[in-house]
């Protein structure tokens, strides 16, 4: 007896041998079942050895107590001790799942389908299997049989006898079997119906490629025939009963459970499609409806059950319609869109748990595998095969794959199937989440061999596995691109040529002869830089497909890597700065004008880090006006002064588009910006700011090369439209007026001349060619227009504005806001303005008549020829004249009684008119939504084309591009010109309302 608070030796062993309730082994050693062997070593060993030695003791206590008698319990325990191979089944079958577990206790006797250790019987197949169903007749016999020969199954699984390849074959055997049984049963049942018709099931999905779970949907289609003579209809109704059946017998819940789902919705048209198809209609659709998607499910479509020699009909009539996918529009990009949903669609709480959906997971090394057998498939149909790892095999046997990066997925997929099959054979259940319970974590762990610290290690190895998945899955599609220009290793299988023109088309590459010769430029040599940018490319090529136009962003990349290349911190940042490499590789390829700006300043850059020296967040005006100022002060003349402050401007152009882009197109660790308003306002802002800061440097240049540090006269320059309103887009003009008083003393023809001369070496200074972008200045909104003088005297605008001023000018002074110059003489001018544009009594019903009819001359008269005026974002029915014309004249009218709408800022006076009252929250919302809209196509058209313009591009790839950067995928230009006319014609509609009819 032991002694009090000393623990027994059997305690202690227990422990050493893996169990976590050693007082409860203990209790189960000492049982009536196990008394005759409960010292025998040799089972404490073999129960040591198993996943979970505390549910493996528990599973044969409760095994032995099922048994019929005490003649069947000793054979049982006389075979578990004698017979090794039983015993490392049994127990490792018990260890690893309560559910096997449970299916013995309820049929005692078939512990024996254990024993069978005939060399055959290491790796049966479908005849096997088909055996061992052969006397099932109903479901629920089905059921039973089922899971006699998963028992066989599961022990060579855990005992390390079969592979998870072997296994998943297996698996995908019994299947087949099983489906083979039912539909006997189906037919057995309504023999009348099995007389009419010739029907064949086609496997799909990891049946399909023998490549199967331990719980998993099966997933099928079927394919139905008549009988010679019998009538098409009466046999597929007939067809169609038999296989409703025949997944009934599956699926269905009886007492002993189910076995898995089977499921048909991979048909043609899906769950709304007819569940059984002639060969005819089934050829009809794949020619002229089926999805990309589709076509990539038929890789591992397979005849099962049924009437094999249709089935065979199927695949060899699909099969030419499967490798002709490839050559589809947007072929890559469907599938990389589809992966992109699948994820996108995880619960955020399982997406890092989830083994098989989530990045890193099994479906990231599946969807590589199929879309390269897709591309090249067509002309080697070694790479033809359903199965994942054989298929990654014969990728890179041909050059497709590179050797190395194959290993390694083959090791992680091997890994997280593994680790998957383990997770659902516990209690087969249908899951693809790795549990969060420590137990749970350890009974993995140990039985994929890991028992030092099982939990640790299964988290390691996990991640680890996973962050190859992610670092790989898509360099898949590249770094053989590199190899086969590169040749730095001799021997190795590359791709052809040919191959290598394939997959770049494949990938949206309209040139794949000149991107080749880019690559081979980019990539060939032994130098640093060289070898740097073979590590850089396999993910930049990824990000410029994932754009409109991968050429651009190929030869942009080329360019700016031949002027930085032999920088060393150019490459450094690239290959240190987490976020430089992606944020570069999306400017380069979404349009023509950021890469333009780097072109002209390559080491621009460096802003494009994320690093303390970097970033791309916009810089105030007072921090962009101190710069300038600076750089001006340091200049020789009033040339170089402006020289130097437009290189400010054009690096900070590139800064904000660069910005807008990543921000448009999000990043793998940084999703897109939701609030459209937000980015709209940010470019702006950003625009506006450096615009102003440019002409104040600019007019300090001048004044100081004409007259030193003073002008004759106080001088200020007062932004109007889009310029005034913050509003600025990357094509703007800046809409000014220019105003100066007379210093004392100086005489009114003096000071003119000089303000004159001032306004005129601005303008001429900022249009110099030369590598800078020009800032056109427009003083068209001055007093009578072109005809009027281009200075006037703030008393000469008091005189005006009192005598002749008109209503038009009232209502484009309401963006009237000082940005350079004298702000004194700035702030005075707004204080002369402000009656003019907020009326004490409003606007009386004739200026608000003459307002309407400007506006409608405007829309007949001033629309380009040829212009689609629904799609014109300026001028068409619902876009930025409209919005803003309403916005202001409810300004003019409200603007003195509302002190919030007394803003430049078209967006804020539109909220503060909903806060006043005068306009309701929805219509405000449908106004804002389409001015937003509107805004952000202009800029879209401007970074797309580099050069501005008011209606969406006729060319494909530029329209493609601005709905890339309007967040729609490829293919879905029609659906972006649908939402803009959706959104402008809601706005004309409050338009009509608001502005014409209130």
């Amino acid at each position: 007896m032991t002694a009090p608070g000393r623990r027994s030796s059997t305690f202690t062993r227990l422990l050493r041998h893996g169990f976590t309730d050693a007082s409860a082994a203990e209790r189960l050693l000492d049982s009536d079942e196990l008394m005759p062997v409960r010292n025998d070593p040799v089972l404490l060993e073999a129960l040591g050895a198993t996943a979970d030695p505390d549910q493996a003791l528990l599973g044969l206590v409760r095994l032995l107590e099922a048994q019929p008698d005490p003649t069947a319990r000793r054979e049982l325990l006389d075979t578990l001790i004698a017979a090794k191979p039983l015993r490392d089944r049994l127990l490792g079958v018990l260890g690893a799942s309560a559910a096997l577990a449970d299916h013995l206790a309820r049929h005692p006797k078939d512990w024996h389908a254990l024993v069978t250790y005939e060399p055959r019987d290491l790796h049966p197949g479908v005849e096997e299997f088909e055996r061992g169903l052969a006397e099932a007749g109903d479901p629920v016999s089905l059921r039973v049989a089922y899971r006699r020969c998963l028992l066989s199954i599961a022990a060579r699984d855990v005992c390390g006898t079969t592979n998870i390849a072997e296994t998943a074959a297996e698996l995908a055997d019994l299947a087949t079997a099983t489906l083979r049984a039912a539909l006997a049963i189906a037919r057995a049942a309504a023999p009348e119906d099995a007389a009419l018709c010739r029907l064949a099931v086609i496997a799909m999905g990891k049946c399909g490629g023998h490549e199967l779970n331990y719980v998993s949907d099966v997933d099928v289609i079927f394919v139905g025939e008549a009988v010679d003579g019998a009538d098409e209809g009466k046999a597929l109704r007939a067809a169609t009963k038999l296989a409703s059946h025949m997944m009934r017998v599956c699926s269905e819940t009886t007492v002993e459970g189910s076995i898995w789902p089977v499921d048909a919705n991979l048909r043609p048209e899906g769950r709304n499609g007819p569940l059984v198809r002639t060969l005819s209609s089934h050829l009809a659709y794949y020619q002229r409806w089926a999805k990309t998607w589709e076509f990539q499910a038929l890789l591992k479509a397979r005849p099962v059950a049924g009437d094999i020699e249709l089935g065979e009909e199927y695949v060899t009539a699909l099969e030419p319609l499967v490798w002709q996918a490839a050559e589809r529009e947007n072929f890559v990009a469907d599938v990389q869109k589809m992966r992109r949903r699948v994820v996108e669609n995880i619960p955020a709480a399982e997406v890092d748990r989830e083994l098989k959906l989530g990045p890193g997971g099994l479906r990231d090394v599946e969807f590589a595998v199929q879309l390269l057998q897709l591309v090249h498939g067509r002309a080697d149909a070694s790479l033809r095969s359903g199965t994942t790892l054989d298929a990654l095999q014969a990728l890179a046997a041909g050059g497709y794959v590179g050797r190395q990066d194959a290993v390694q997925l083959d090791d992680a997929y091997r890994f997280l199937r593994s680790m998957e099959h383990r997770i659902q054979l516990y209690r087969l259940r249908r899951t693809h989440l790795v549990p969060e319970d420590d137990a749970d974590l350890r009974r993995i762990g140990r039985s994929l061999g890991l028992r030092a610290d099982p939990v640790a290690e299964l988290t390691r190895e996990w991640r680890r596995h996973t962050a190859v998945v992610r670092r790989l899955h898509e360099k898949l599609f590249y770094r053989p691109l590199l190899d086969a220009v590169a040749q730095l290793a001799p021997g190795e299988a590359r791709l052809s040529p040919e191959a290598a023109r394939e997959r770049l088309v494949a990938l949206g590459y309209a040139d794949p002869a000149a991107a080749l010769r880019h690559l081979e430029a980019l990539a060939s040599g032994v130098t640093r830089k060289a070898a740097i940018q073979r590590t850089l490319l396999p993910v930049l090529l990824g990000w410029f497909a994932d754009s409109a136009d991968p050429d651009a962003g190929l030869l942009n990349f080329r360019k700016v890597s031949d002027a930085l290349g032999k920088t060393p911190w150019y490459l450094r940042l690239l290959r240190d700065e987490g976020a430089a490499a992606e944020n570069l590789a999306r400017v380069l390829s979404a349009g023509r004008l950021a890469p333009d700006l780097l072109m002209r300043a390559p080491e621009a850059v460096a802003l494009l880090g994320d690093g303390d020296g970097g970033g791309l967040g916009p810089r105030g005006r007072d921090h962009l006006e101190q710069e300038i100022l600076a750089a001006v002060g340091r200049a020789d003349g009033a040339v170089q002064a402006v020289t130097a402050a437009r290189g400010v401007r054009r690096r900070e152009l590139f800064r904000t588009a660069a910005a807008d882009i990543v921000g448009s197109y999000g990043t793998e660790t940084h999703p897109a910006v939701a609030d459209q308003g937000a980015l709209v306002d940010r470019v702006g802002a950003a625009v506006s700011d450096l615009t102003a800061a440019t002409l104040a440097g600019t007019l300090r240049a001048v004044v100081r090369d004409g007259w030193g540090e003073e002008l004759p006269t106080r001088f200020a320059v007062i932004g109007m439209g889009r310029f005034g309103g913050h509003e600025l887009g990357y094509g703007s003009d800046a809409d000014v007026v220019f105003v100066h008083e007379p210093r004392e003393g100086v005489g009114e023809r003096e000071a003119a001349d000089a303000a004159n001369k001032v306004v005129s070496e601005m303008r001429r200074l900022l249009q110099i060619p030369s590598a800078d972008p020009p800032l056109l200045i427009d003083a068209d909104l001055r007093p009578e227009g072109k005809s009027g003088p281009l200075v006037r005297t703030l008393k000469s605008y008091e005189a005006y504005y009192r005598r002749w001023s008109l209503v038009w000018e009232s209502q484009a002074l309401l963006r009237a806001e000082p940005v350079a110059g004298d702000e004194d003489l700035g702030r005075r001018f707004v204080e002369l303005i402000d009656p003019l544009r907020y009326p004490a009594r409003g606007l009386g019903d004739e200026a608000v008549r003459e307002i309407r009819r400007l506006k409608a001359r405007m829309e007949a008269e001033r629309l380009p020829r040829g212009a689609d005026p629904k799609l014109h974002t300026k001028l068409g029915p619902g876009g930025l004249s409209d919005v803003e014309w309403t916005v202001q004249l409810m300004q003019l009218r409200h603007g003195h009684a509302e002190p919030g709408l007394r803003t430049t800022r078209t967006r804020a006076a539109l909220a503060a008119a909903r806060a006043a009252d005068l306009i309701s929250a929805e219509d405000a919302e449908t106004l804002d939504e389409a001015w937003v809209l509107a805004t952000r196509v202009r800029n879209a058209v401007m970074l797309v084309r580099g050069r501005a313009g008011d209606t969406f591009p006729s060319d494909g790839r530029e329209v493609a591009a601005v709905g890339r950067y309007l967040g729609y995928g490829d293919g879905m230009v029609g659906d972006m010109l649908d939402a803009y006319r959706r959104t402008a014609r809601r706005a004309r509609s409050v338009v009509e309302e608001l502005f014409y009819g209130g």
